[in-house]
């Protein structure tokens, strides 16, 4: 099994010595790091035609099981970690970049404002991630990596460049909900870990196309 429990009491072994009554503490497990989702590229450069569509795009929302760098394991209605694996950093970070990364590749047809720049964007995205774990039928199964979140995208008064309506209609939203399930190849790390990364860039790339269908 490579599954701890969530609530783990971390032991640590104390060997006393006669001579000089030292304490020796057993060294920890190690753990491996592991990233996921579509790379960051490099921001493509203003042409002469800049891209039709622009949105803003709210931080992303993830529940608290599973937004740090730990990776969630679910068996009925069991939860456990899988031990010896973490994320190189919160998974909510990786997701948000995996986001804005889907966007990028498609930066003729929408551009993502920095979340620092000033104006009021025409389009608001917000992605709330509510389910990110791998599920196992049984115990020792291979498991399979499930996915979901709402995305919500908003329009604001303002008008996009190059004048036209904004659908959705201005100050009004439209959500879907959008669900991966994505089977590891085997119950091994690096298998679940590919299946997080497959299923990430799926779902990811599905909400930039929405986005881009339901603006125009």
């Amino acid at each position: 099994m490579i599954l701890r429990p969530v609530l783990r009491l971390a032991a640590s072994a104390a060997v006393l010595t006669a001579l000089s009554g030292c304490a020796l503490l057993s060294s920890p497990d190690p753990v491996q790091n592991y990233r996921f989702g579509l790379p960051m590229v490099a921001p493509s450069a203003v042409g002469d035609t800049p891209a039709p569509l622009t949105v803003s795009i709210r931080r992303i929302e993830f529940p608290q099981a599973t937004g740090d760098d730990k990776i969630l394991g679910v068996t009925g209605l069991e939860t456990a970690y899988i031990g010896g694996a973490r994320w190189v950093s919160p998974a909510s970070t990786l997701f948000d970049d995996s986001l804005k990364a889907a966007f990028a590749n498609r930066a003729d047809r929408i551009r993502v404002l920095g979340r620092r720049e000033p104006g009021t964007p025409p389009l608001i995205l917000q992605v709330t991630v509510t389910t990110f774990e791998a599920r196992y039928a049984a115990p020792g199964a291979v498991p399979d990596v499930v996915v979901t979140a709402r995305a919500q995208l908003r329009s604001t008064p303002e008008r996009r460049a190059g004048g036209g309506t904004i659908r959705p209609e201005e100050g009004r939203s439209v959500e879907r909900v959008f669900t991966v399930t994505q089977p590891a190849g085997d119950n091994r790390v690096s298998a679940i870990v590919a299946a997080f990364d497959t299923a990430t860039r799926d779902i990811n790339t599905q909400i930039a196309d929405w986005t881009i269908a339901s603006a125009n």
